[in-house]
């Protein structure tokens, strides 16, 4: 193929560039910056293609409202409504016909399109819009198209757009597929930065930068937030500082009801103007008219999943340069504009160049099923920019084998086929097949959209209910035919009814779904076959706190009536450690438990050292996970696992907890003394280090029997120190490292041999008479002499007697002898008489 021109090129040339690249290859990339209009004008342009072959146009969408304004802008631009020529399949929403030439879908929606059709066999063309976004579901689709066009459809072409992406590896994983760069259509922005005091809230600091810019600046205001909450903060703010007819104020965010959605992008009423507060969904692909200034937050939410918790929870991070040169270009489609970054500007580089793919940081289980419904054991198998995690991964296939969707090799099974085909978490799919086989399918889909779509209640009403069986009981209310239920204030009532609207679908999809009751009773046992590892127990002592059968602990943010349940299961936590915040979950009970996991539950002998009673416990414990359901005391344990395990103990609080009397540590130090001196000899080693490595050898035999730490009396412990000496040795150790020595008054005095060198500390005049240093070891080694006078104060310390005498006596005979005038300080002490007592009365 020819080289394409790597400048970028206007619109016009781009899309002339784009159909000679897809008629000679396979592939291609397109850089669009914002305002190159390429997305309501590539897929008509390159309709009637012969290359297509008569077959339609695919592009994926990451977002629904996204893939609902693609598809208006495309068929407004080919004058007709939305459905004819362009149609658009977004979850609970579509309008689609068989007439279709493009179909606008979401991520989600094209894994089940290429799932139950893996040649595409109506398609000729799928786009891969605003990838640089790198959703889970857009990686995975990417991956099975090249895997279907190496395969099964040599002629399927595959364009990759996207306004920040690095397109060189995107090229290079179509087979070198050529890059097309459009030119953007931005007018200047001027950026200002405001950084924010610490004392400050971000939503205080938005609501002012937005205020302001209400009165300086002209056009409509678009705000960035991290969520739903600090959106609703903000509102709050901006309601009381800016009254009046003039402004018209609007939140958008994915989880909002459709038509409020669309009114936030919808242009302003005449004479009014608009502020929007969004999340990062009008960061791309959407165009809200009339934008002339963007305030930045700096922030977005986002999902991440940890592997040691299993869970998933929502981070607030600072957003990227990329996130933000978005967000900024939001300001200058329609005309000159002005954004308000909310950091200051020395920080702007330090922010990450690009987010990071979401499949470095999601759950993996959806990914792994879809994998296993495709074929593939291993994703190594196809082509990623990305691969999964290799851990993540592995604990992902784990879940699917205890959920009965793939067998132990990673192989689809059927119950695995069944779930995929729902197009909801592995998790939930489960419990709704396994539901409706035991007759209570609607209560299941039910509980399953009120995982999948926000809360009933809205946020930050309070005080709020976790219990998953009140919002169970809201939807009984609401599904009777005629009835207008009363509910708080805070019961969204548009959400409850969308929650009964995706039931009913996905009882459509299953097919032999028949409506019944619905059941809130059985909310435990549903949520317990989607999350057996967040069956929880009550933590003695600690209300509302509950330990995960999965491992980690959970608690209830405020005291509410779940608090108090025995066992519950725990449904949607934020994955905070040590103790995850619940939000909703259901009250659970033993005899489901052992009904529903009784093959898993295990009766294991434990044997553990109890720190706080320093004593080891032998019990039999049942045990789901790492609950304790039932124990009892073991009378007759392993006496060899008893001494194993109070050994453990002991290494785990030091050697400083056995019974050490002064006599054993001085007989130790006298040992250390001698192999300190003679490394190479027979010496045991006995520094503490040596001796905890070696415990259970010399400790073990002497406390066989023991359960308790105040059982081990000093008499086992010198017996054991003793053992590691060969008899031999106990007289040698007198002899070259004696525990007492005599000194010249006839008195003995001990030796201490603590230190670095041997210690015998006497009364300066018990040593008159003689000139040489007592020396240990066969004389090999002196020993420090600590000399003291009558009151015990040491007043020289010395290994030179002699040289004492000599050179320092004099002096401390004048000092001393006026004090203790009792004490006889004669002019020669070596001629001297030694004594330990005072002076005789004449």
């Amino acid at each position: 193929m020819k080289k394409l021109p790597s400048s970028p090129l206007p619109v016009d040339r781009v899309l002339g560039e784009l159909k000679r690249a897809l008629a000679e290859g396979r592939g291609a990339v397109l850089v669009a910056p914002a305002g190159a209009g390429k997305t309501t004008r590539v897929p008509p342009a390159l309709l009637g293609a012969p290359w297509l072959g008569g077959r339609r146009i695919v592009m994926l969408e990451p977002r629904r409202l996204a893939a609902r304004a693609a598809a208006a802008h495309m068929a407004k631009s080919v004058g007709q409504p939305v459905g004819k020529t362009v149609g658009y399949r977004v979850r609970m929403d579509s309008k689609i016909r068989p007439e279709n030439l493009i179909e606008v879908v979401t991520e989600g929606v094209l894994t089940r399109m290429i799932q139950r059709d893996p040649a595409l066999s109506a398609y000729g063309l799928v786009i891969f819009d605003e990838f640089h976004e790198r959703h889970l579901t857009s990686d995975l689709g990417l991956a099975l198209c090249i895997d279907t066009r190496g395969g099964l459809r040599e002629d399927l072409r595959l364009l990759v757009m996207s306004a920040t992406l690095d397109p060189e590896p995107v090229a290079d994983l179509l087979g070198g597929a050529p890059v097309v760069r459009a030119k953007g259509r931005l007018f200047p922005v001027k950026t200002h930065y405001r950084e924010v005091a610490p004392q400050r809230s971000v939503e205080a600091a938005v609501a002012a930068a937005v205020s302001d810019a209400a009165r300086q600046q002209d056009g409509d205001i678009l705000a960035f937030l991290a969520g739903a909450s600090e959106i609703a903060l903000v509102a709050r703010h901006l309601d009381k500082r800016l009254p009046g007819p003039e402004w018209e104020i609007h939140q958008l965010y994915g989880a909002m009801a459709r038509d409020r959605q669309d009114r936030a992008i919808a242009p302003a009423a005449p004479g009014r103007r608009k502020i929007v507060l969004a999340t990062n969904i009008a960061e791309t692909s959407l165009t809200i008219e009339g934008i002339g200034t963007v305030v930045d937050s700096g922030w977005v939410r986002v999902a991440r999943f940890d592997p040691a918790t299993a869970m998933t929870r929502l981070a607030t991070v600072r957003v990227s340069r990329a996130s933000a040169d978005q967000r900024r270009g939001r300001a200058g489609r329609t005309g000159p504009g002005v954004c308000i970054r909310l950091w200051p500007e020395a920080a702007h580089q330090s922010l990450h160049a690009r987010s990071l793919p979401e499949i470095l940081e999601a759950d993996l289980a959806p990914l792994a099923l879809e994998l296993a419904l495709w074929g593939v054991r291993h994703p190594a198998d196809l082509a990623w920019l990305d691969p999964p995690p290799a851990g993540a991964y592995r604990q992902a296939k784990q879940l699917l084998q205890k959920l009965e969707a793939v067998d132990a090799e990673g192989r689809i099974r059927a119950a695995g086929r069944s779930m995929a085909g729902l197009g909801i978490h592995p998790r939930l799919a489960h419990m709704v097949t396994v539901g409706t086989r035991e007759g209570i399918g609607t209560t299941a889909r039910l509980v399953a959209g009120l995982l999948e779509e926000r809360d009933l209640f809205d946020a930050g009403a309070s005080p709020r209910d976790a219990d998953i069986r009140l919002r169970l009981e809201i939807l009984s209310a609401l599904r009777r035919p005629g009835s207008d239920p009363v509910f708080s204030a805070s019961v969204n009532r548009g959400r409850g009814r969308r929650i009964l609207r995706w039931a009913e679908r996905l009882g459509r999809r299953i097919g032999d779904a028949p409506e019944g009751p619905i059941r809130p009773d059985k909310a435990g046992r549903l949520l317990a076959l989607a999350y057996p590892d967040r069956i929880a127990m009550a933590a003695e002592g600690r209300f509302g706190r509950f330990r995960l059968s999965g491992g980690g602990g959970a608690r209830f943010p405020g005291a509410e009536p779940l608090c108090a349940a025995p066992l519950i299961v725990a449904a949607a936590l934020d994955g905070r450690r040590p103790d995850a915040r619940i939000f909703l979950a259901a009250a659970y009970d033993r005899e489901t438990l052992e009904e529903q996991y009784g093959s898993r539950i295990r009766s294991v002998e434990e044997t553990r050292f109890d720190l706080k009673t320093r004593s080891v416990v032998c019990r039999r414990r049942r045990k789901f996970g790492t609950l304790i359901l039932d124990e009892e005391r073991l009378t007759n344990p392993d006496p060899d696992r008893v001494c194993r395990t109070l050994i453990g103990g002991i290494r785990r609080l030091g050697l400083d907890v056995l019974p050490w009397t002064e006599p054993i540590r001085r007989w130790r130090h006298r040992v250390l003394f001698l192999r300190r001196i003679d490394p190479k000899g027979q010496w045991p080693d006995l520094a503490d280090a040596a001796l905890i490595d070696t415990l259970a050898d010399w400790l073990g035999p002497f406390v066989t029997g023991v359960f308790r730490l105040d059982e081990v009396t000093p008499q086992m412990l010198q017996d054991a120190l003793f053992s590691l000496l060969h008899p031999k040795l106990h007289r040698e150790l007198d002899k070259l490292a004696p525990a007492n020595m005599t000194v010249p008054s006839g008195k003995r005095r001990s030796v201490d041999y603590s230190g670095e060198v041997p210690v015998l500390a006497v009364k300066l005049q018990e040593m008159f008479g003689t000139r040489n240093t007592p020396s240990v070891a066969g004389g090999k080694e002196l020993v420090l002499l600590h000399l003291l006078s009558p009151a015990g104060r040491p007043v020289q310390v010395t290994r030179d007697l002699d040289g004492f005498w000599q050179t320092g006596y004099d002096s401390v005979r004048k000092e001393l002898r006026g004090r203790y005038p009792k004490h006889p300080w004669p002019e020669d002490p070596v001629a001297a008489k030694p004594t330990a007592g005072t002076k005789r009365r004449p």
